[in-house]
This record gives structure tokens, C-alpha cells and sequence, in this order.
């Protein structure tokens, strides 16, 4: 193989795709990116057996072939030459000359009949969405996935749903949930899969905050997003995901219609004596119209209070600070509504008209509760 193509180009394509190649495996070939040269394009693949990222750039193609070579050093040559051109030759012993301006390096590299065949996707469904849609509603959701030792595998991605017109999105971690929802333009099947957390991270990064239009191809066991100049590919999570519809309360006690910001920044003030190692709810008190705040551990004690336009019943309630903040601060809007049925009932967090979004907190048990 010998190419020649634009050394910052290459260099941004390298950055992207390495992102999907194994950092630490058995199997050499995928811990780097395969290049194939073929009329006059050069495309890049990063796999590591789950995830996929491909991408293809204009390149002079003097001698077509493949390749693979280590991601990481690979990527890190390229990111410190200069903006030029840049020559990569390889033999048959897979050493890859690579030289650009006076610079001059070799690689060693690997056969690519030894990186494995990324899984296709055909015959499956497919859904078009725009780029800025889809960031925000990954972006409400996936701070609500499980980690991966503690809960089913399942829970660690972001399950859509997607129906007439409709397209939503749920992660759960047993303590809150998220819910994001949208109208598209779709008429196809129902359908209702989930996607490694991971994969959505990576898709995300590649996604910009326009309009632009993004495509989904959903098959059996993979799906893949095709994102401007790249291709994502991922399996999706096999389980029981939970029945998240029956975990939502049906009656409201109490509706709390507060100033995001004000609230995120009370909550981050009485949360300052609250560390990792420190732990304890913060206290709610939902009363006449204001919010009292508070904690208290052994670093001392932190009280404030909001006001706050407050229907139905007074409720204390106890929660962790951590949840309710990752859910505010995602929150777009001027004003959030909380709903309370009672204080060891979930929190729900919306906007102020409609289920755009959703977010379920559960309560913590304060400690002079009966």
C-alpha cells in the first residue's frame, strides 16, 4: 500500500476512529485501526468486537492494499506533524514507512486478514433524526445508565422506543430514571431496542448541534448511526429491560413549580458539607410557598430556602444531592415542576407544560422518619 493525503485530515479521521479500538485485548489486530486504499479513497476502522467507528478521506492512492496499525501510536504520529502532506508506504512485511515535511518514521503493522469483519446491518429498519434532537436527548438520558458491575447488563444502555411519529428514549440505574420524548416523522413498525451507553458517548462526540440530518439503521442484533462522515456501528444489549410506565407514580399530592437555576444553585450550596466520604441526604421542606434546604453531617450544617409556587399538600422529603442535580442541570428550561405523592414516594422532575422530558428520583429515608 502507498498513499499520499492531507496530514491533518488524516490526523482527525485517526482521532475519531480510534476512539472504537481496543485498548487492552488478547487479540493484537483490534487494539488498531485498519487502513484500506482503494480508488483514491482511504478509509479507516476502528472495532473492538462491540463497537465500530468507520470513516473515509480523499487520498492519492499509488498503491492500493491494507493494513492495520497500532491506534494509539499510529494517532499520536499524526497529531504532531505538520499540516501537510503525508506519505505512507508499507512492504510485505507490514512495516509502514510513514514521512511527512523532513519527518521520517517506520511502523510496524499487521495483516489486515487479521482484524475481524465489522457485523453488516441490512434488511433492518431505518429511522432519520436531526443531529441537534438526538445530542439532547442522549444527553437527558445517559447520565441515568447503571454502572456496569452492579446491575443488569441491560441497564447500561439507553433503551429507544420508537412508534409513529414518536421516538423515545429511557435509561434506568434503580435508583432514578430518565425519560426523553419526541415527535419525528416515522410510519414504519414499532420498535424498541437498547444501546450500549458507550456507544451513544461516541456518537454524541461526532454529532454537531445543527439540524443536519442523522440516520439510524437498526437490524436484529447491531444497529448503526451514520453521523456525517462517519459510521458507528454497535451490537445492541439483550434483557429484560424494567418496566419503567409502572414505576412512575399515578397521583400527584403536591406540585412545586420553582426557577431551575435557583434551585440547582441552593441545592449546590447546602450540598458543600456533603463529600464522597461524607454522605447524607439533603432535606426538603415544601411549605408556603418556599423550599427549606438542609443538610447536616459532621463537617457542620447548611440551611437555605427558595421560593417557590407550591399546590397541594406540605412535604419533607429527603434525597440524594447528586441525583437531583444531574437531572436540573440538564434541564433546559427557565422553570422545572416537581410532582411529590408523599415523602417516601419518588421525585418527579418535568418542564412546565407537556412530557418533553421526565426524571425519577427516589427519595431517601430521613432519619427521624417513622
Amino acid at each position: 500500500m502507498k498513499i499520499i493525503c492531507n496530514s491533518a485530515e488524516l490526523s482527525e479521521a485517526c482521532q475519531n476512529v480510534q476512539r472504537a479500538a481496543s485498548a487492552k485485548t488478547a487479540i493484537p489486530a483490534i487494539e488498531g485501526i485498519l487502513l484500506s486504499a482503494k480508488d483514491n479513497i482511504l478509509t479507516l476502522t476502528g472495532y473492538d468486537l462491540e463497537m465500530g467507528i468507520t470513516t473515509s478521506i480523499p487520498a492519492k492512492i499509488e498503491e492500493e492494499g491494507d493494513l492495520v496499525l497500532n491506534a494509539h501510536m499510529f494517532s499520536e504520529t499524526l497529531r504532531k506533524l505538520p499540516e501537510n502532506e503525508v506519505s505512507i508506504d508499507s512492504d510485505s512485511r507490514q512495516i509502514a514507512s510513514i514521512s511527512c515535511g523532513e519527518f521520517e518514521s517506520t511502523l510496524i503493522g499487521i495483516s489486515a486478514e487479521e482484524y475481524p469483519e465489522l457485523p453488516s446491518v441490512s434488511g433492518g429498519y431505518s429511522i432519520s433524526v436531526t443531529q441537534d434532537m438526538l445530542k439532547d436527548m442522549i444527553r437527558k438520558t445517559i447520565f441515568s445508565v447503571a454502572i456496569k458491575d452492579n446491575s443488569k447488563v441491560v441497564h447500561t444502555g439507553v433503551k429507544f422506543e420508537i412508534e409513529e411519529n414518536h421516538i423515545r428514549l429511557i435509561a434506568v440505574d434503580g435508583v432514578r430514571l430518565a425519560i426523553r420524548n419526541e415527535n419525528i416523522d416515522y410510519s414504519g413498525e414499532n420498535l424498541s431496542f437498547v444501546v450500549p451507553a458507550k456507544t451513544l458517548s461516541e456518537v454524541m462526540k461526532l454529532m454537531v448541534d445543527d439540524e443536519d440530518t442523522l440516520t439510524l439503521g437498526v437490524g436484529k442484533r447491531h444497529i448503526i448511526f451514520e453521523v456525517g462522515k462517519y459510521n458507528i456501528i454497535s451490537r445492541l444489549l439483550d434483557g429484560e429491560f424494567l418496566n419503567y410506565k409502572s414505576a412512575i407514580p399515578s397521583s400527584t399530592k403536591t406540585v412545586v413549580t420553582v426557577d431551575t437555576r435557583r434551585l440547582i444553585d441552593s441545592i449546590d450550596r447546602t450540598s458543600l458539607i456533603i463529600t464522597d466520604k461524607i454522605k447524607s441526604p439533603v432535606k426538603c421542606v415544601f411549605e408556603e410557598n418556599m423550599i427549606k434546604i438542609s443538610s447536616i453531617t459532621s463537617l457542620g450544617t447548611a440551611n437555605d430556602r427558595i421560593y417557590a409556587n407550591i399546590e397541594g399538600e406540605d412535604c419533607t422529603i429527603g434525597f440524594n444531592n447528586k441525583y437531583v442535580l444531574d437531572a436540573l442541570k440538564v434541564c433546559d428550561t427557565d422553570e422545572v415542576r416537581i410532582m411529590l405523592s408523599g415523602p417516601i414516594k419518588p421525585i418527579l422532575i418535568v418542564p412546565p407544560q407537556g412530557d418533553e422530558f421526565i426524571f425519577l428520583i427516589l427519595p431517601v429515608r430521613l432519619k427521624n422518619e417513622d
